[in-house]
């Protein structure tokens, strides 16, 4: 039987995936490379110059 997962522990699962996401991003904004986005119903490529600066909560170790 299936046991849903707690609630608590999926909160974790979120931060984890929304962390590693803002820290690729910042990976890409920092080595120069482009990333793509889905803006206003279309697939827009942002430039490492358009990629906003990571904000300075989150730790930079990788």
């Amino acid at each position: 039987m299936n046991k849903p997962i707690p609630e608590k522990l999926s909160t974790q699962i979120d931060a984890g995936v929304k962390l590693a996401m803002k820290k690729a991003i910042e990976r890409h904004r920092r080595l120069g490379e482009s990333i793509s986005i889905w803006q206003d119903g279309q697939v827009v490529t942002l430039t490492a110059d358009q990629i906003p600066p990571l904000d300075s909560t989150v730790t930079h170790s990788e």
